[in-house]
């Protein structure tokens, strides 16, 4: 007598929000924002749109999850040592947010759209309270909190962005980070050096800095302004 065979788990039941989440994110670093649509994520997990829905949301909200999903992880960095300041613990935020953007393309723009659609959300006072937390520790005085903390994330995520690919801009194809150096060292060094001075003078250095290390000089620069806020 053959046995009978139990029937199939159903898809929708081992779905998870996290899952989810977890494949937007995926679908997001592959293709961008034109990369999230109902059907690929459908495809992609094997189940329905209202399953999808059900656990997390709209399009716009599965966007807004994302980005704070991507960012939470980004603002729980530590620093190395356990007698870290004030400083060590910007620098140390303020690079994962960095390399945060570096990873997942798309975040620049969905970020800075939080920060101005949403400043009662969960990314904007996340990051304003990771910041500004310490911004006291530095001894600034507190009717200057909420101009420091504002300087050092605008900086933050103005310095971040402008390394960014801008999601949905498709008017050129993105070069080679060598290739677009090269290509405006040489377009400065093209300027007339009576009319354009600075540029000539700097002009050597575009082609061999690093993003990051430049990054961090500014941070170094803002740090230096706070403390001498009395």
């Amino acid at each position: 007598m053959a046995t009978r065979t139990g029937r199939p788990q159903r898809r929708n039941q081992v779905l998870s929000r996290e899952r989810i989440i977890e494949t937007a994110i995926e679908l997001l670093d592959a293709g961008g924002e034109s990369a999230l649509t109902t059907r690929a994520l459908t495809e992609r997990l094997s189940t329905g749109s209202g399953a999808i829905y059900y656990r997390a949301g709209s399009r716009d909200e599965l966007l807004d999850t994302a980005t704070e999903t991507v960012v939470t992880a980004a603002l729980a960095a530590k620093p190395a040592g356990a007698a870290a300041t004030p400083e060590d613990e910007i620098r140390t935020v303020a690079l994962a947010l960095f390399d945060a953007i570096a990873e997942h393309q798309w975040l620049a723009t969905r970020l800075t759209l939080q920060i101005v659609r949403k400043p009662f959300g969960p990314v904007t006072v996340g990051i304003f309270e990771r910041i500004g937390r310490q911004v006291g520790a530095l001894g600034v005085p507190q009717a200057s909190w909420f101009d420091a903390a504002s300087t050092l994330v605008h900086y933050i995520l103005g310095a971040v962005s402008q390394n960014a690919r801008i999601d949905g801009d498709t008017s050129t194809v993105q070069p080679d980070r060598a290739e677009f150096l090269e290509a405006t060292a040489t377009a400065w060094q093209a300027l007339a050096p009576e009319d354009y001075p600075f540029m000539h003078a700097i002009v050597g250095r575009i082609r061999e800095h690093d993003d990051r290390e430049q990054f961090l000089t500014g941070i170094a620069i803002v740090l230096d302004g706070l403390t001498r806020l009395g």
